[in-house]
């Protein structure tokens, strides 16, 4: 049995493509692993707050010496740390914006990055410590950014792929639903992305 937790980072709601995308990959994973349980949150919804100057000092004061202010200013990353690590698997759906994640999305991974938790130094320098996790992306574009001219203004994937890797999440995969907008594309875009799930 698996525990999921789903991420969603769209404006669009129940048009989302992004959220279509992850409910499918979901459906994939419950059918390989029976009885996986399903902690769903929205990033948009709860409207995290962006880190500041003093929730980031706080990150580095010992948990016995933090006032109850400080404790309080950090109950939304202790929080989102706490679910990422219970997770077996993370569903995170990602649509691009601007070529690029949600601020929602960028919100969540500043909070869950943690020294001495989520991520420590070695000798050979960083170390992820969030390792053991399977990732899947759900990522939705109105343009095609796998391929041609678009796809060095893809940083959705490859940034997901490289910090994600960073705090020790290397096993990712990212399906597409893409060309939303394309004209000849647009009408089997999702049908073509649900159709190349595979859960591994």
């Amino acid at each position: 049995m698996k525990h999921i937790l789903h991420l969603i980072s769209s404006i669009q709601g129940k048009e989302s493509y992004s959220i279509k995308l992850g409910h499918a990959i979901i459906e994939k994973i419950q059918e390989k692993y029976p009885g996986t349980t399903l902690e769903e949150l929205n990033l948009v919804d709860i409207q995290i707050p962006h880190l500041n100057p003093a929730v980031l000092r706080t990150f580095f004061i010992p948990k016995e010496q933090l006032s109850e202010e400080e404790k309080e200013s950090i109950r939304f990353s202790d929080q989102a740390v706490k679910q990422l690590l219970a997770a077996d698997i993370i569903v995170i759906g990602a649509p691009l914006y601007n070529f690029t994640i949600h601020s929602s999305l960028k919100a969540w991974i500043d909070h869950i990055t943690r020294a001495g938790i989520t991520f420590g130094y070695g000798e050979n320098g960083p170390v992820g410590k969030v390792t053991g996790k399977k990732v899947y992306v759900a990522m939705s574009s109105g343009g095609i950014f796998s391929e041609g001219h678009n796809k060095d203004n893809d940083f959705v994937v490859p940034y997901l792929k490289a910090f994600l890797g960073f705090l020790g999440m290397t096993d990712l995969t990212a399906f597409r639903a893409e060309g939303l907008k394309v004209p000849e594309v647009k009408e089997h875009a999702m049908e073509k992305a649900i159709n190349s799930i595979y859960i591994d």
